[in-house]
């Protein structure tokens, strides 16, 4: 008798995930670092093989919006990689901001690699303190 390998009923569902990978726009997500300075929020990425003059970046309602692509420039074919972990394609990052800050004065630069971008925070809105007026009855 013949011995045959026990292969489970999920084996469709492999060929599902290749379809769906296949299907969906390919692209990758820049890791961060966010910190804040005494005067501003800085935001780094390495964003190493990405022409800096197509990142596009956007501040709106205390939210930064970085978006660009990363395009391959290689001629190897696919199927000749042994490991593929450098990603290619186009990127999308949002990110809020721990504090309120002024996104008309952002500034950001490309140096080895590395996008930073800093954004100075917003001067701290004092509160106004309104005296209550007393009004007695029957003294109007």
């Amino acid at each position: 008798m013949r011995i045959m390998q026990y292969r489970p009923m999920i084996e469709p569902w492999d060929d599902m995930d290749s379809l769906m990978e296949s299907s969906m726009p390919k692209g990758f997500v820049p890791a961060i670092d966010v910190y804040q300075t005494k005067d501003a929020v800085v935001v780094e990425t390495a964003l190493a093989g990405v022409d800096p003059e197509n990142v596009k970046i956007s501040i709106e309602n205390d939210v930064l919006t970085m978006e660009g692509s990363m395009e391959k420039k290689s001629e190897v074919d696919e199927k000749e990689y042994y490991r593929k972990e450098v990603r290619t394609g186009h990127f999308h990052r949002a990110i809020a901001m721990p504090v309120s800050v002024q996104g008309d004065k952002a500034k950001a630069d490309f140096e080895d690699g590395i996008l930073k971008i800093s954004v100075p925070k917003a001067e701290q809105i004092k509160p106004k303190t309104i005296k209550v007026n007393i009004k007695k009855k029957g003294s109007e």
